[in-house]
């Protein structure tokens, strides 16, 4: 019985680091993307003002 008990406990402990693994993996995809697509937005912003001021200019 013990050694189902540490079987059962190891299995249940690798699940769950691999779980937090999964969810740190897609948490740090998930913000990269975003502050990729902010950075995009940004520069497409900064372009089209900086193209309307030369424009006026």
């Amino acid at each position: 019985m013990i050694i189902v008990v540490v079987v059962v406990a190891v299995v249940v402990v690798v699940v769950v680091v691999v779980v937090v693994v999964v969810v740190l993996v897609v948490v740090v995809v998930v913000v990269v993307v975003v502050v990729m697509v902010v950075m995009m937005v940004v520069v497409v912003v900064v372009v089209a003002v900086v193209d309307r001021y030369s424009i006026q200019l």
